[in-house]
């Protein structure tokens, strides 16, 4: 019998409403960005965000805006000149610079977005690599091809796909990345079985999202805006723990970074998150041999 898909989720929401909240979202930035005509914004159901709709909006409509937001979560100017329009100023970290990308190795982005850290990651691992960001929003994942298109790389592509089904065959990939996109599904266990599936033998996790570190507060809890923007269904770091291993990761690390605040403040105009949330990188590796993944079959 095969396991479910879907377990209580953490934002206090059903899964279906839950998805659909996150997607509609997603979609209304990936479109307005266009409409305004600025930088984009890269994010999804699970692709990154990580703000207040006020702060997304913001975002939205100032290109000032979405570079100061990528420079405070970790991105440098020369991040954002290489990756052009596809930074959309999400996110709480920079996973690029967690995973130490060699040239040749084929990177996985859960919740790509508009594509920011998988053009990122393809000036790493260079020609010979390859990329393959997944979004489940269709309007990110066109935003992302067009932006392809008018990139200088030819070695990423962008599939529509949930992070908990990925499009992606098993042991195909050496690094997964994501950024502030785990936080918002329904079923977190599925996901990092899902990772663990597609890497290598030896594949690294390399992803930057926020974590707990007190109760969310009740009214926020099974509020959709909260939920969606990646404030709600954060999950606490020894939970983090436990869901990495029992998905086989060893190496397992979840480390807060302590100046997240800086950013995490500005996500809400009427509270201070950062009482209760912070960013963290979350690192793991598949064992190099003799493990079976025990996930489902993937997609090619």
């Amino acid at each position: 019998m095969s396991e479910p898909d879907d377990g209580d989720t953490s934002g206090g929401l059903d899964a279906a409403t839950q998805r659909r909240v996150v997607r509609e979202r997603y979609a209304r930035i990936a479109t307005e960005t266009e409409d305004a005509g600025v930088e984009d914004t890269g994010t999804e159901d699970d692709g990154g965000c990580c703000s207040s709709d006020g702060c997304c909006d913001a975002a939205a409509a100032s290109p000032t805006s979405t570079d100061r937001a990528a420079e405070l979560v970790g991105y440098s100017s020369a991040d954002l000149d290489a990756a052009g329009e596809a930074n959309l100023g999400l996110g709480c970290g920079n996973p690029k610079a967690l995973a130490s990308l060699e040239p040749g190795e084929t990177v996985l982005d859960l919740g790509s977005g508009a594509g920011f850290d998988c053009f990122l990651a393809a000036r790493e691992v260079g020609e010979e690599g390859r990329v393959i960001g997944v979004d489940m929003t269709p309007e990110m994942v066109e935003k992302a091809r067009e932006n392809a298109a008018e990139s200088e790389f030819g070695n990423v592509e962008f599939r529509l796909g949930e992070i908990e089904h990925l499009p992606v065959a098993d042991g195909t990939i050496d690094v997964v990345i994501s950024n502030c996109v785990i936080n918002l599904s329904p079923a977190k266990p599925r996901v990092f079985r899902e990772a663990f599936r597609a890497l290598r033998p030896g594949g690294r996790l390399a992803i930057s999202d926020v974590v707990l570190t007190a109760d969310v507060p009740r009214d926020l809890r099974a509020d959709p805006d909260s939920v969606a923007s990646c404030v709600a269904g954060a999950s606490r770091i020894a939970e983090l723990e436990r869901l990495l291993d029992d998905a086989g990761f060893e190496a397992v690390d979840v480390s807060p970074k302590d100046d997240s605040d800086r950013f995490i403040r500005e996500w809400d105009d009427e509270r201070d998150l950062s009482e209760f949330l912070v960013s963290a990188s979350i690192t793991g590796r598949k064992p190099s041999a003799g493990v079976d993944d025990g996930a489902d079959g993937g997609g090619t």
